[in-house]
């Protein structure tokens, strides 16, 4: 699934899982698109002599949805086609580094440049400073993002954050949905994107700088020369061996000998020869391609080869509950809850509660096996043994706990944290029905959620809390 495709999708869940009330799409708009979607997803896959995929029908129901919005609501049809943000960002930030870069000496004497210059200097020392800190950011894989680059690819991610004008207060609602969905889901590609450019433009300010200083170079003579209230004719003599080293090497250049730097002392009076202006010039030109230009080019690269596989194989999970309705839809394989309870009698109203949960995960046709339960303190390892964790036909595994229950490490936390570990697809389900009923307290119940969902948490799983005698997932995990 591509980018353009995963935004289409992910605007359309937003909208059907935000609009409960079905103001915006009633049951008829979303039996209709799923009976069109259908057919044109078959015909679609017959003209390319292949069988009809999930992937066929989501394009063509998201498609579907959002023309009849398009048509019922105009303000919609803009926002649908609204571009990212990085779009334009992408070629006027590069340009605007590379203007910058060639306007770099003007803030110089264009007559008189000393062999340590400045502007030059800073570009190289800003640029050794980032490598340092990408080496030492990946050092530390957990440190996220900072603040202000989340804040911008939130931004890059969904374009401009205003609603438009005439929109319905249900709609507006889905769309603020749809972009904190958007931002999160397409961190990483716009991650990308945004490290792209700021490479780019890193590659392209210095290669202004380059352009300006050769330009500038034909019409006019370099007078190079040196002087320091700190520094001696030794010192700057070391400096600019370490500092064109690069060049020297790689270029085979003229570097300037300690009596070069002396001679060249503003103070001693001489004038300055032309050829030691043109060798300052290619120095500094090849220490700035080699310290500069290159690695940035390198790593926008790196990182736009990155954004391409994330555009093309946009990483959208289908697996959730949402999805996997309408793969029933879809007219899909049906699927099958299959449910563990941990020390925990299922009686006949709970198991049609069950029954009712896996219709809403899975979809109407699907199904539930109830396993034995595990009896109380038994060995995680042992438990399992006789469970095939890629049994045919099994769609997805819920380990099943009454929140009446008080968690314990050593028993419901290494079960959970066994079943996390030899268990695909498997989920935690908390009912809470024998512990609401005892408890008439509301804050109690809340913060018997709260241990449980800390201590589901901290062994490797996010639990979802049901009341298996009146089903009912949250709001996020309801589908179409």
């Amino acid at each position: 699934m591509n980018e353009e495709l995963a935004r289409s999708v992910v605007l359309v869940r937003a909208i059907e899982t935000t609009d409960r009330k079905r103001e915006i799409l009633s049951d008829d708009d979303r039996r209709y698109a799923n009976r069109t979607a259908r057919e044109l997803a078959r015909w679609q896959a017959s003209e390319t002599k292949a069988e009809a995929t999930s992937e066929h029908f989501l394009q063509q129901r998201s498609e579907q949805v959002i023309k009849k919005l398009s048509q019922r609501h105009p303000a919609f049809a803009a926002f649908a086609k609204r571009a990212p943000g990085l779009h334009a960002t992408a070629w006027l930030l590069p340009l605007l580094a590379f203007v910058l870069g060639a306007g770099l000496d003007r803030i110089t004497d264009p007559h008189r440049v000393d062999l340590l210059s400045a502007p030059l200097l800073a570009i190289v020392g800003w640029n050794l400073l980032v490598y340092v800190a990408m080496l030492v950011w990946l050092c530390i894989p957990k440190a996220g993002v900072t603040r202000l680059r989340a804040t911008w690819i939130r931004h890059l991610a969904v374009g401009k954050g205003a609603m438009p004008r005439k929109m319905p207060h249900a709609l507006a609602s889905c769309l603020h949905a749809f972009m904190a969905d958007w931002a999160q889901l397409s961190a990483r590609l716009n991650g990308a994107r945004l490290s792209r450019t700021v490479h780019l433009s890193a590659a392209l300010f210095a290669v202004g700088a380059l352009v300006s200083l050769y330009a500038r170079g034909m019409l006019s003579q370099y007078g190079a020369g040196w002087e320091s209230t700190f520094l001696g004719a030794a010192q700057v003599h070391e400096l600019l061996a370490i500092l064109f080293w690069p060049a020297m090497t790689a270029f085979g250049l003229q570097g300037f000998t300690l009596a070069d730097v002396q001679a060249l002392h503003f103070s001693a009076g001489a004038p300055a020869a032309a050829s030691d202006g043109a060798r300052w010039a290619h120095l500094y030109a090849g220490t700035l391609l080699l310290l500069v230009v290159l690695p940035r080019l390198v790593l926008a690269a790196f990182a736009a080869a990155r954004a391409s596989v994330l555009k093309r194989r946009f990483p959208l999970d289908l697996e959730q509950p949402y999805f996997r309705q309408l793969n029933d839809a879809a007219g899909g394989e049906a699927g099958m809850l299959r449910v563990i309870p941990y020390s925990f009698t299922v009686d006949e109203a709970r198991t049609r509660g069950l029954e009712a949960m896996a219709a809403q995960l899975l979809g109407e046709r699907a199904r539930v096996r109830l396993l034995a339960a595990v009896p109380y303190g038994a060995d995680p390892g042992a438990a399992l043994r006789d469970i095939d964790p890629r049994e045919p036909g099994v769609t997805s595994t819920a380990l099943l706990f009454s929140l009446a229950a008080t968690p314990e490490k050593e028993n419901h936390g290494a079960f959970i944290a066994h079943a996390m570990r030899v268990l695909p697809q498997r989920t935690v389900l908390l009912d809470e029905s024998a512990f609401s009923s005892r408890t008439p307290d509301p804050q109690r119940v809340r913060d018997r959620v709260e241990l449980w969902r800390e201590f589901c948490v901290f062994h490797g799983a996010d639990p979802t809390v049901v009341n298996l005698l009146a089903p009912q997932l949250p709001a996020r995990e309801e589908g179409a």
